[in-house]
């Protein structure tokens, strides 16, 4: 069974662009609303409006908070999610291709805040 965000939850997500090094995903959802476990391999994640999210990857459980216009680097995992906001998530994901960790097996490693005047209060070590 694939786990590709785009085929998992459609609803959710849209390839907007692709070529064999890089796949850029949109996301979008609404207040309460849960995606179900999907893939990503190493990303780049870049928040269009702020992010308030409960992640769930195996048996561990994160909160996460993310102001519009963070960049934050992502390692390849498999999880779940859910908007606990009030306010619409709008993301912008950077798939790589080739190479990385297996998402199935490399857990949540954590992100790294790279934009320059991003100010993320994280609940518990992921994005």
């Amino acid at each position: 069974m694939s786990l590709d965000p785009v085929e998992t939850n459609p609803a959710h997500y849209a390839t907007v662009f692709e070529n064999d090094r890089v796949r850029v995903l949109e996301y979008r959802d609404a207040p309460g609303e849960s995606t179900t476990p999907h893939d990503h391999p190493d990303s780049v994640m870049c928040t269009l409006t702020p992010l308030r999210r409960r992640l769930t990857a195996g048996d561990n459980t994160f909160e996460v908070q993310l102001p519009a216009g963070a960049a934050v680097w992502l390692p390849a995992q498999r999880h779940s999610g859910h908007n606990i906001g009030d306010a619409e998530t709008h993301v912008m994901l950077i798939e790589l291709k080739g190479g990385g960790a297996d998402p199935a097996t490399s857990g949540m490693l954590g992100p790294n805040v790279v934009a320059a005047d991003a100010d993320p209060q994280f609940e518990s070590g992921h994005a």
